[in-house]
């Protein structure tokens, strides 16, 4: 047991968010991503979603504030202006913790694909709401 970690947290994130450096990025995905396609190390959150992964994670993993857009959606569909309340919720978390972020990079479908494959590891969920899928750029502290 930690003092203030959240319990959603196990040691394995923990290890994996310690190893990142600046600049790389964590892909926070819903149920339906193809997680181990990529073949980066993927992270199972249990039953929680995504808004309450991101609460867990960005209480202790800084945005990068050396870039414009450290956190990035998922586009729905061909309308990169439209939006669901679970990405809202998500900006809503990262605003909470990093009064930096201003809102999403919108990325379409296949090039945030290409994106994951590249990213340092992929966090997976049982988010039921479709176009949830996040890159995280980490910051320094």
């Amino acid at each position: 047991m930690l003092k203030g970690i959240d319990p959603l947290l196990n040691g394995e994130v923990l290890r994996i968010l310690d190893l990142m450096g600046h600049g790389d990025e964590l892909v926070l995905a819903d149920r339906n991503f193809p997680a181990h396609a990529g073949g980066k190390p993927v992270l199972w959150m249990g039953e929680s979603g995504v808004v309450r992964t991101a609460e867990a994670i960005l209480s202790v993993f800084p945005l990068d504030t050396f870039i414009e857009q450290p956190l990035a959606r998922m586009q729905i569909g061909d309308d990169p202006s439209a939006e669901n309340d679970t990405q809202r919720a998500v900006v809503d978390v990262a605003r909470t913790t990093n009064p930096h972020v201003t809102g999403f990079e919108v990325v379409p479908r296949f090039d945030l694909y290409a994106r994951a494959a590249r990213a340092f590891a992929v966090v997976q969920t049982l988010e039921t709401a479709p176009y949830c899928v996040f890159v995280l750029t980490k910051g320094v502290v």
